[in-house]
């Protein structure tokens, strides 16, 4: 799994023009799937996206995590995000799961934050043609891959 983490001030996502889910102040995670990724790297990524510290203290260092801050998240799927650009201009999606294996792996890893969080996340409609907008704050946008755990 591959997500893009991004402190916001907030977000929102609209599907043919009518926003179908909104966050304030929090994460929003675009996150792409491929077929070997596993309940391992769900709860790896889960665990981590919601202890990460990107959220200021009272002295200004990010020393907080999303928890500490009580703040939302917004999971969208982005299967663009498995894009391989090795060669040519065109990139592939070959890595990207199809939905049959990428939803169900979506919905458990949105469960799994749920849990962690304690509240409901929001989320993009998967496959459908999304427009999001946020207030990117910072900006702090963080690239994490469970395939490559550094």
């Amino acid at each position: 799994m591959r997500v893009l983490i991004q402190r916001i001030k907030h977000a929102s996502v609209s599907i043919e023009g009518k926003v179908t889910s909104q966050i304030e102040s929090g994460l929003l995670v675009l996150v792409g799937i491929e077929d070997r990724d596993n309940q391992d790297d769900i709860e790896w990524l889960a665990k981590k996206i919601t202890n990460i510290r990107l959220f200021d203290d009272e002295n200004g260092v990010m020393n907080l995590s999303v928890l500490d801050i009580e703040g939302e998240i917004m999971i969208v799927s982005q299967f663009t995000l498995q894009a391989s650009v090795k060669k040519g201009n065109r990139p592939s999606y070959i890595h990207a799961s199809r939905p049959e294996i990428a939803i169900p792996i979506y919905e458990a890893f949105c469960n799994e934050v749920e849990i962690l969080i304690g509240k409901k996340v929001a989320t993009g409609t998967f496959g459908a043609d999304m427009q999001i907008e946020l207030l990117n704050d910072g900006p702090v946008t963080i690239w994490i891959d469970s395939q490559n755990k550094e």
